[in-house]
């Protein structure tokens, strides 16, 4: 059987909570630069799009980033819709302390943007509410049951929506990722992870399912390159 036939339960060095210094630095450097290459951002921005279509311009609407690194989505949001939706107030929420400390120096000059640090599977983060929520390269680390809960409790949170960018199991993803970063890339951190993460990643059997358990039925769910699913519900 292959091994992209099923999701991976291996952990990844990033899911580590009390990592820190400069090799979590360089890893999350490389991995705002590999995002941007391969299109990540669009496949985000296109997501809020189509939840904002609902709504009159100059509303203040709230955004929350689930694991939101360095901000990098955070200041994307910001320069796409901050002209139509100047009040807009953005979240970033990360449970490791020290990203979210570089997270706050990194994206000083946004004044919207403001930072949590909790833990996404716990009573403290259930009870919170926003207009939006979204995770880019997120849900992937977590196994199926947590999914589940963690999406079902998404949707109850989120007033517009909820978009969800992450990753097509693949091995024309697996393979290429693993030349990138072999070749590219000075941390061993993504050297390690970032094929990894494409073995945790997802075929559109594994989505649905997921949401049906979730008691999620409308949904849009779309491949987008490279190697990218948007789901937006």
């Amino acid at each position: 059987m292959s091994k992209f036939s099923f999701r991976a339960d291996q952990k990844e060095l990033m899911d580590d909570l009390n990592s820190t210094g400069q090799v979590l630095e360089q890893t999350l450097l490389e991995l705002r630069v590999i995002n941007k290459m391969l299109g990540g951002n669009k496949v985000t921005i296109t997501g809020i799009e189509q939840l904002l279509k609902s709504i009159l311009p100059h509303q203040t609407i709230t955004i929350a980033d689930i694991g939101c690194g360095h901000g990098d989505m955070l200041v994307a949001i910001a320069d796409q819709f901050s002209h139509n939706f100047p009040t807009m107030q953005l979240v970033g929420i990360d449970a490791n302390p020290y990203i979210v400390d570089k997270a706050r120096k990194n994206t000083a000059q946004y004044p919207q943007i403001t930072y949590k640090c909790i833990d996404v599977l716990t009573e403290a983060f259930r009870v919170q509410a926003y207009d939006i929520i979204t995770c880019s390269l997120f849900t992937h680390h977590f196994n199926d049951r947590q999914l589940v809960n963690l999406l079902a409790s998404f949707k109850k949170q989120a007033v517009l929506g909820v978009v969800v960018n992450d990753l097509h199991r693949h091995w024309v993803a697996y393979h290429s990722i693993k030349v990138l970063v072999n070749v590219f890339s000075k941390s061993p951190m993504v050297q390690h992870d970032a094929p990894l993460s494409v073995l945790r990643a997802f075929r559109k059997r594994d989505i649905k399912d997921i949401l049906t358990k979730a008691g999620i039925h409308d949904y849009t769910l779309k491949w987008m390159w490279a190697f990218r699913w948007q789901l937006v519900f």
